[in-house]
């Protein structure tokens, strides 16, 4: 199959999944191109069915703001022409699947016809969509989709509540890629750069968005030092990340926690980490969680949105309400004060990931993709 796909190049869940997801397929003999405004964070390259072309938005005085709808929806249309495209998978309802509509309506003026999918990933319908100024082309999107997957149950009823959706909505969760967990790592990090032997090395990482709830990050780590000999590693970057700093000088414990931003150690960091933080307001899914788990890392979350979906409660970690901190502190100590504790819940993560293996989760987008494209051929 000829796929183009259509996503925010950006270190965000949405455009990593929607990369490795092209990369497996072309690996699958699948002819994938990306299409966006920049190559996206994660894509190699290196394998001959890969392709990437780069949406250019012209200047021009008289739009205050550049219209990058109608430049993506053209350089759809051109790829498909010139390719001989068969599918189009968007990521992200705004603006995407709006722009993914419009192109489909001027090759069908040219009598070519192919199918859409939708995924909705989290913020597009949660934040962003459920906005009054967006929501009418939110629905309209999706419901002139050909198909829409949702990366959690949860999302789908978040959706069906925020908007009206007369389309299916069929869940085909977000995954991870074990395999690549075993290969050879050339990353230059070391674990001595990060804690010393005997200190238990907790991890977080994100946007560093409000709804990531930074504070209770830095608090939960604050709570757990007074007992354990920890480090926390803070991974990313965002509007939230320079307070959090000052939080940590303010609480005396800037020596106990590095602050990496974005960084592209983040397997190696994991591959070392004990515990991993996802305090979060809400997560569609909890892509960042799955990555921890994928290494073998136990997780201490919210019980918000989708995260009961991925992080099994007293099995690969332990869910609290949003905010608790006390309670998340305290779970997190019952992890890592008793070694053979410890070594349960990594195993139990690693065996709760291997349920969202890429090889479990593609078959269903390829199962879909023939479907698409089989009925529109009828």
């Amino acid at each position: 199959m000829k796929i183009a796909i259509v996503c925010y190049p950006t270190f965000g869940g949405s455009g990593v999944v929607a990369t490795e997801l092209g990369l497996e397929l072309a690996r699958r003999g699948h002819e994938i191109h990306f299409i966006t405004y920049r190559q996206p964070v994660r894509l190699a390259l290196l394998n001959p069915n890969v392709f990437y072309h780069e949406v250019n938005v012209p200047e021009y005085a008289l739009f205050h703001y550049q219209p990058y709808e109608l430049a993506l929806s053209s350089k759809l249309v051109d790829m498909v022409k010139l390719y001989g495209i068969e599918l189009m998978h968007v990521h992200y309802a705004i603006p995407h699947a709006y722009a993914g509509y419009m192109a489909k309506q001027m090759l069908k003026g040219e009598g070519i016809e192919i199918p859409m999918i939708t995924t909705l990933h989290g913020t597009d319908i949660t934040l962003v969509g459920s906005h009054p100024f967006y929501k009418s082309a939110v629905t309209f999107s999706i419901n002139h989709s050909d198909y829409v997957t949702s990366v959690s149950e949860s999302l789908k009823q978040d959706t069906l509540k925020l908007f009206d959706i007369i389309k299916e909505i069929e869940v085909i969760p977000n995954f991870i890629e074990l395999e690549k967990n075993t290969e050879d790592q050339s990353i230059p990090c070391s674990r001595s750069v990060m804690a010393t032997e005997n200190q238990k090395i907790l991890t977080h990482i994100s946007n560093f968005r409000k709804v990531k709830r930074i504070p209770d990050v830095i608090d939960v780590f604050y709570k757990i030092q007074q007992k354990l000999d920890v480090k926390l590693m803070m991974v990313g970057d965002g509007p939230e990340k320079e307070k959090a700093e000052l939080l940590c000088e303010k609480l005396g414990i800037s020596s106990k926690v590095i602050f990496f931003g974005n960084s592209n150690e983040v397997d190696r960091i994991l591959s070392y980490t004990d515990l991993f933080l996802l305090p979060s307001e809400t997560e569609s899914f909890g892509l960042a969680a799955l990555e921890a788990m994928a290494w073998g890392v136990p997780v201490i979350s919210s019980n918000s949105g989708g995260l009961p979906e991925v992080n099994f409660e007293g099995v690969s970690g332990y869910l609290s309400d949003v905010g608790d901190t006390e309670e998340m502190a305290k779970k997190a100590i019952s992890i890592l004060e008793d070694d053979d504790t410890l070594c349960t819940f990594k195993k139990n993560a690693l065996e709760v990931a291997k349920k969202f293996d890429i090889k479990n989760i593609l078959p269903l987008y390829e199962s879909l993709y023939e479907k698409a494209i089989k009925n529109q051929k009828l």
